[in-house]
């Protein structure tokens, strides 16, 4: 039983807010490094942005750089994704994903996925 869980999805204000939470079920998030994608109707799975294992290193897509912060938590074994000045481009279905691997980087590929939320930006 390998699998993430995602939460926090919601319908909010273009300039609102959300935070997503990732949390896995049957293993520690100390040593996966976690992704987070979105995926829009009619367009293609989009990385979003990434946590290293070691240090903690930062990664994100040009599209949300400055916009969202993504954190892990590893006492809670929990990743999430803080989504500030949130815009219509935005609406998607949000994933979180994982693969075991002990570096500063990001993977280019992951191995668990979570089932999706639902981020919905509109007036």
């Amino acid at each position: 039983q390998v699998q993430l869980v995602e939460s926090g999805g919601g319908l909010v204000q273009p300039g609102g807010s959300l935070r997503l939470s990732c949390t896995p079920s049957g293993f520690t998030l100390d040593y996966y490094a976690i992704g987070w994608f979105r995926q829009a109707p009619g367009k293609e799975r989009e990385w979003v942005s990434c946590i290293s294992t070691s240090g903690g290193r930062e990664y994100y897509a040009d599209s949300v750089k400055g916009r969202f912060t993504i954190s892990r938590d590893n006492a809670r074994n929990t990743v999430y994704l803080q989504m500030n000045s949130l815009k219509p481009e935005d609406t998607a279905v949000y994933y979180c994903a994982a693969r075991y691997y002990r570096s500063t980087y990001c993977p280019r590929e992951y191995d668990y996925w979570g089932q999706g939320t639902q981020v919905t930006v509109s007036s």
